[in-house]
């Protein structure tokens, strides 16, 4: 094994676009997670307002607006998974690189699979994320449509 510096110069060279995305791919992350929070939070204000007056006291509004915070939240599940898949593909694309290099071994066609793959699967969350937004989108505007807001 004959790493040479001018070698490991290319490599880190090489490994600084899939680094960049890595770092909007962990925002992304971010985002995401955020919103699940959120989702969760008025799922539970919704179901202890259930639990206190009982479940035969729940409006339509209600039952809607708990099955659309549902949807969203497998929306955003799918969005994260699919993430959080761009990421490690990303990670195995770096080491790809580095391990290529110091092993000479041509793993080209493989680092290439494996960031295209990377590369769709954000492509995916981000279709999630369209999605979910659509949703939240369409719970607001019915709910501007009806005067309903439950907040206690």
């Amino acid at each position: 094994m004959n790493l040479h510096l001018g070698n490991i110069g290319q490599i880190i060279q090489l490994a600084i676009a899939p680094v960049f995305l890595l770092t909007g791919v962990g925002t992304n992350l971010t985002v995401l997670t955020n919103r699940l929070a959120r989702i969760i939070d008025r799922s539970r204000v919704l179901e202890d307002m259930v639990s206190a007056q009982g479940a035969e006291t729940l409006s339509p509004n209600m039952r809607i607006e708990l099955d659309e915070l549902y949807q969203r939240s497998h929306l955003i599940n799918r969005a994260i998974t699919l993430s959080s898949t761009c990421a490690l593909l990303i990670c195995l694309v770096i080491a790809a690189l580095f391990l290529g290099d110091a092993l000479d071994l041509h793993l080209d066609k493989i680092v290439a699979a494996l960031f295209v793959s990377g590369v769709l699967a954000l492509i995916g969350s981000f279709i999630y994320f369209l999605r979910e937004i659509f949703v939240a989108t369409k719970t607001l505007r019915r709910q501007r449509e009806h005067g309903a807001r439950f907040l206690p």
